[in-house]
């Protein structure tokens, strides 16, 4: 089938979900969104297969997905809305954990008919959701009238005071009612030593770790659709660009559906970082942009932004072009990326 392919070494990949499942402490996959481009429903099955007892979905949505497939507790990561129907039911399912970010949220909660089991996330530096650290104390006496399942601390990337961050808000809040820690991105080693050093449990979310975490496991390719020699001076593409020089313009699968050109706002830190991340930006504002297609060995020139199926990639003269039907190497960040197809084989075919 034509389009942009994920193969996956499934026993190489297998042995590495084994490994960190091994090397952390209770850890809660994460299964949300478009499954790390692998669907929800396949990693669900993973999770099944590797014999834990609780996922993370994304969404209130994404329970009901995961569901015929995966029949162990299931944690939502968005904090509670009272305005969701769908959210509000899914508080009286016996199988799902509500996490809960706002006072409010949990007075409501709280004075309700039912017990919902419940998370209650505290808020860390990266300002995203979460009580506050004063909040906790206002907090504790609701937690008598929910089913309480513990503190939910989602922390930044960033490594520079994690740690010491991490240690504060879960004394704050086990000091406010003792229980479990529910953590994310906190090394593996700091999640077991918190928890021992508090004298409670520890729950470690992992998601991109865990399903991305051995890209020497897989390849990702796209089919070449069609290749046309061009002649300097000639004009290709929606917007009659002049090609750069005599070669081919190669029409390659994929295209902004499936998050080719895409890509999140830079993280750079460094003066490197970001002079490359300059260097890049003015490139693309002069019309130029690297295409992430390796071909004849390279990584080429898109002729012009890419389309939504399918992109335009420039070849010069000297290369040797791919045949149609080809299947060319493309480099994609799948926790943005929507496949086609996803092949799972073994190394030893």
């Amino acid at each position: 089938m034509a389009g942009v392919t994920v193969r996956l070494d499934e026993e190489r990949w297998q042995a590495h979900l084994a490994t960190v499942l091994g090397d952390t402490p209770a850890v809660v996959p994460v299964v949300k969104g478009h499954g790390y481009g692998f669907g929800l429903v396949r990693l669900a099955a993973e999770c099944r297969r590797l014999g834990v007892g609780t996922i993370a979905v994304g969404l209130p949505s994404e329970v009901g997905v995961v569901h015929g497939t995966f029949e162990g507790d299931v944690v939502i990561l968005q904090p509670y809305d009272p305005a969701d129907g769908l959210a509000r039911t899914l508080t009286a399912a016996p199988h799902v954990l509500t996490t809960v970010s706002r006072l409010d949220d949990l007075r409501g909660l709280a004075a309700g008919d039912g017990r919902p089991r419940v998370l209650v996330e505290v808020q860390t530096s990266m300002r995203r959701h979460g009580l506050r650290p004063d909040e906790l104390a206002q907090a504790a006496p609701l937690l008598d009238d929910v089913v309480f399942e513990g503190w939910s601390i989602h922390l930044p990337m960033r490594e520079e005071g994690r740690r010491e961050e991490a240690e504060r808000l879960a004394r704050t809040a086990v000091q406010a009612r003792l229980g479990p820690l529910w953590l994310s991105h906190l090394p593996a080693a700091q999640v077991r030593a918190l928890g021992e050093e508090l004298g409670v449990d520890v729950r470690a979310r992992v998601g991109t770790r865990l399903w991305l975490g051995d890209a020497k496991g897989r390849t990702v390719t796209a089919t070449v659709l069609d290749v046309h020699p061009v002649r300097r001076g000639e004009r290709a593409g929606y917007r009659g660009r002049v090609v750069p020089g005599a070669g081919w313009v190669v029409v390659v699968a994929g295209g902004t559906s499936h998050g080719v050109g895409l890509e999140a706002p830079t993280s750079a830190t460094t003066w490197r970082q970001r002079a490359t991340a300059l260097a890049t930006g003015s490139l693309g504002a002069a019309g130029r942009a690297l295409s992430p297609f390796t071909l004849d060995g390279r990584k080429r020139w898109f002729l012009e932004p890419p389309h939504m199926q399918s992109s335009q990639v420039f070849l010069p003269a000297g290369a040797t072009p791919p045949a149609v039907g080809d299947e060319v190497p493309v480099e994609l960040r799948l926790t943005i990326a929507t496949l086609d197809a996803v092949i799972m084989g073994s190394s030893k075919n």
